[in-house]
């Protein structure tokens, strides 16, 4: 699979606000998408936690995607993760690697 990688920095002092801001965000955005593409958000989290040995995995709906991030990624079984990596990248899911963690895109339908 294809990574991308983004230098993006850490909010830093203003952590608090921008969690806060993002969960409001999700809130709305979650609207945007159909049952059928929170199923599938569910289980690229699920098979993720599977193959990764993290401290913490989440999905976060944006406006044009759904992200799942991957924090303080290790990867735990590196055959399998091979083998998801090719089905995401036929369901055309990206990956995109970050200072901050790993993030899996699904584009919205």
């Amino acid at each position: 699979m294809r990574a991308t990688e983004l230098d993006t920095k850490n909010a830093g002092f203003y952590a608090f606000a921008a969690m806060r801001d993002a969960r409001m965000r999700a809130i709305a955005n979650w609207s945007h998408y159909s049952e059928k593409q929170k199923v599938q958000a569910e289980r690229i989290k699920l098979g993720l936690e599977l193959v990764y040995s993290t401290t913490k995995i989440y999905i976060d709906p944006r406006k044009n995607f759904i992200t799942i991030k991957v924090e303080n990624a290790r990867v735990r079984d590196k055959a399998n993760l091979a083998m998801l990596e090719i089905d995401y990248e036929k369901a055309g899911i990206t990956k995109i690697i970050t200072p901050q963690g790993i993030s899996y895109r699904i584009p919205k339908a």
